[in-house]
């Protein structure tokens, strides 16, 4: 896994231009989605959600995705499980102070970032995780954010 890992920074700019691409086509199915329900398609998607992404990412499934604003790199796999940069322990190899034999994620989401159109975005402040939100889908629950902030109900 940690091969795929470094895959998905090395190749973050390929990921975000698809990530665009598979939300918009999530948002416009949204009109489906709702009419099947969101509640009834959480379990499924979430373990489609948790195969897909903890292969290519380590995924933690912490239910609010951070992967388009750390460079394709999610901050849930620090040992510390920092949201928002590194600790003051990075090694000067660049690997983490807790696992010495990982290369911090906070370097691998910089180096990610640097590759993708939207990588300033590594310098926004992540919100703290919500513990509720632990093992749900990012998908659907930004796919329902999203069809609310364009006027439509988020269902």
């Amino acid at each position: 896994m940690y091969a795929a890992r470094h895959w998905s920074v090395r190749h973050a700019s390929f990921l975000e231009r698809f990530y665009e691409r598979f939300a918009a086509a999530l948002l416009a199915l949204h009109p489906l989605l709702k009419r099947i329900g969101y509640g009834r398609l959480e379990r499924p998607v979430a373990a489609v959600e948790r195969g897909i992404k903890g292969f290519l990412f380590d995924c933690q499934m912490c239910g609010r995705c951070a992967l388009g604003s750390t460079g394709m790199s999610c901050p849930m796999n620090c040992p510390k499980t920092l949201r928002n940069g590194p600790c003051g322990g990075v090694r000067a190899n660049g690997n983490c102070e807790v696992k010495p034999e990982m290369r911090c994620v906070w370097v691998e989401a910089w180096d990610g970032a640097q590759r993708m159109a939207n990588g300033m975005a590594i310098g926004e402040v992540q919100a703290p995780v919500e513990h509720n939100l632990a093992g749900t889908s990012s998908w659907l629950r930004e796919t329902r954010e999203a069809a609310a902030e364009r006027g439509g109900e988020a269902g």
